[in-house]
């Protein structure tokens, strides 16, 4: 970790120029300076299906019958912001799942945090669906997932897909738009994500689930599945595997708690919601008799949704699913 730190104490005092020019706007944020793969990250599985492209800054990861692949941030953060320009398999994808997230479920293995983006195929004709969760100190058993359609076509070009985790908040992005918030409250207590993480990207088989509650499996015909990686931004508080001592001093690490969300970006995500949410745990009467109690609940969002969810009964990933690789 030693010869990455002169590298994060410049990323950062860019990061605190940024918002004394700009502000604490998401398109400040994707400006960062970008990182190549030798210096933020590292290959888990999947030998031969990584490839690095243009001097490192692209990166690809595909499926095949034979395995998946899958990636990892060399450091864990406590507290950040973590972006990539990710471009999905086009043609028939039916099971396949990317997934774009933070975990630090090889470290603390039974009291584990994670933030999810998965990105789940879809067979010939029907759009990729993506999913967000958050776990904290072991939650799974409360699965807080949310899924959505999109209003673009993934696999034409790269989109961005961001994560903004502080001591206060989570703010999920995509092409800049927060879709998602969620905000520590007492009432999530430890269940909010608190312990640090290391950020992954990995493409492997989801058939069991993720299309039409597996109804759909993958077809190795249409292999290899090739997910492409880019602009990819690790901007947080990295720390000391053995201690989990932090390279921030306390000013530095509250940058990342001035970041909120604007009356216009709340607008669009608001506007985003309305049209492209068609799941929410919170509205789903059929797994929680009670919402979770953090949980504010729209009553026309939840005639919405609660409609979608009896359709669907049986087709969302069982929480207790944790994909360890």
């Amino acid at each position: 970790m030693g010869s990455l730190v002169p590298l994060f104490l410049t990323i950062l005092v860019s990061f605190t120029l940024f918002l004394s020019t700009h502000g604490a706007s998401s398109m400040s944020l994707q400006a960062l300076p970008t990182l190549s793969f030798e210096e933020g990250y590292t290959q888990l599985f999947g030998d031969t299906n990584l490839m690095l492209l243009r001097d490192g800054k692209t990166v690809h990861i595909s499926l095949d019958r034979r395995t998946g692949a899958g990636f990892a941030s060399q450091d864990l953060y406590l507290h950040g912001f973590f972006s990539a320009s990710i471009k999905l398999p086009s043609d028939y994808a039916a099971g396949v799942v990317v997934a774009f997230y933070m975990s630090n479920g090889d470290v603390f293995e039974k009291t584990h945090d994670e933030l999810d983006f998965e990105f789940l195929g879809n067979v010939r004709g029907r759009e990729w669906r993506v999913q967000t969760n958050v776990y904290g100190n072991g939650s799974t058993g409360v699965g807080r997932e949310e899924r959505y359609g999109l209003w673009f076509d993934p696999t034409e070009d790269f989109h961005h897909y961001s994560i903004l985790w502080s001591h206060d908040r989570i703010i999920f992005y995509i092409d800049e738009i927060p879709i998602r918030e969620v905000v520590r409250t007492q009432v999530m207590g430890g269940d909010f994500p608190s312990k640090p993480m290391s950020l992954y990207a990995t493409i492997w088989d989801g058939s069991n689930w993720a299309t039409s509650g597996g109804r759909y499996k993958v077809n190795y015909k249409y292999a290899p599945y090739v997910a492409e990686f880019g602009n990819l931004i690790l901007h947080g508080c990295a720390v000391d595997p053995t201690d989990h001592s932090s390279t921030c001093n306390k000013f530095n690490g509250n940058q990342y708690n001035s970041i909120t969300v604007s009356s216009d970006q709340r607008s669009a995500m608001e506007n985003f919601r309305r049209k492209y949410m068609t799941y929410s745990y919170c509205y789903d009467v059929l797994r929680y008799t009670k919402p979770p109690a953090e949980c504010s609940i729209d009553h026309r969002e939840a005639e919405r949704l609660q409609g979608r969810h009896r359709r669907s009964k049986g087709h969302h990933r069982n929480p207790q699913d944790v994909v360890t690789i």
